[in-house]
């Protein structure tokens, strides 16, 4: 008798937790989506964050993800800062001054790698070296931009100097068709629309030592929701694994051009150079800080104080 109580109690006990267990499921269930608001400046660059949007990989991953435009990316990076925005994508020179002025921002992942901007020059350009750069008129978004400063640096190798224009993107084009500048140092799309132009790129090698862009979050967003970053990283490996099998498809042409307007020929042009990967890549990212600092942008490496510590071994440090 007492050993069927003792029974009878027992099983009431696992019904109960199983019960409790259930409802547990059942709470994460209709729990509401984490909400992650990120400011982020168009690019076919970003083409993973519009996939995961698109393709309910967010939704998947329990998060509500609100996508608001930035006119380019220090802004994006100044929504965040200021607490209007949690999460921006960028290049990695943005990212890495902010950090290491100060700024309460950490690089949870990264986007692409290496570095595709590149150098054109029109047809029948007199530059064939770095050393035919000296005196040249070059456009380049800013001195700090990693590509303009990975040209600058063999430039200087080669003894030559060119004097920099600080336009990017269209009025670069512009300013190359009227001949106003010598080249242009583009990333995509407007490298493609360039090359579609008839503009040649030239001087491949010198940004590949760096990445292309990284996503950055604000510390207080990440130490309050540290698990909805991660599903936020999660989403975007899935959306990665769907651009890399297809990059040249339709399905994600028409996505890039819905979100950034660029022409679907352009998009397709540059697919080739799409390699999306969150592995952070802290050797080209160090390379970066180091040059950052040689040229006074910033007053020192911010090193592993640029990532943040939650990603450790999912984007950066040991194998994930």
């Amino acid at each position: 008798m007492g050993m069927w109580r003792t029974g009878i109690i027992a099983v009431g006990v696992f019904a109960a937790l199983a019960a409790g267990m259930g409802g547990a499921v059942a709470a994460r269930k209709e729990a509401a989506p984490a909400r992650i608001i990120i400011a982020d400046a168009k690019t076919t660059n970003h083409l993973n964050l519009y996939v995961a949007q698109e393709r309910g990989l967010f939704q998947k991953h329990g998060l509500d993800v609100a996508i608001v435009e930035a006119r380019d990316p220090a802004l994006a990076r100044d929504l965040v800062i200021s607490g209007q925005a949690d999460v921006f994508w960028s290049c990695p020179s943005v990212a890495v001054s902010a950090i290491a002025n100060g700024a309460p921002l950490k690089i949870i992942a990264q986007v692409k790698a290496p570095c595709s901007s590149l150098l054109v020059v029109p047809k029948g350009s007199p530059i064939r070296s770095y050393r035919d750069l000296n005196g040249k008129r070059i456009a380049g978004s800013a001195p700090a931009c990693e590509a303009v400063i990975a040209y600058e640096k063999k430039a200087r190798e080669a003894g030559a100097r060119f004097v920099l224009e600080k336009l990017a993107g269209g009025p670069a084009i512009v300013a190359l068709d009227a001949g106003k500048v010598d080249g242009a140092i583009l990333e995509d799309p407007h490298l493609a629309i360039a090359e579609i132009k008839g503009y040649r790129a030239i001087l491949r090698d010198a940004p590949q030592k760096f990445p292309c862009r990284t996503i950055n979050a604000r510390t207080a967003y990440l130490k309050e929701n540290p698990d909805a970053l991660k599903r936020l990283v999660a989403a975007i490996r899935e959306a990665n694994t769907l651009i890399n099998k297809a990059p040249a498809s339709r399905q994600i042409a028409e996505i890039a051009q819905k979100y950034t307007g660029a022409p679907q020929q352009a998009i397709t042009r540059a697919a080739r150079r799409f390699t999306f990967n969150d592995r952070i890549d802290e050797k080209g990212l160090h390379v970066l800080g180091e040059d950052l600092a040689a040229i006074k942008e910033i007053r020192e490496n911010p090193k592993e104080n640029l990532y943040a510590a939650a990603f450790k071994g999912i984007t950066w440090g040991a194998a994930r």
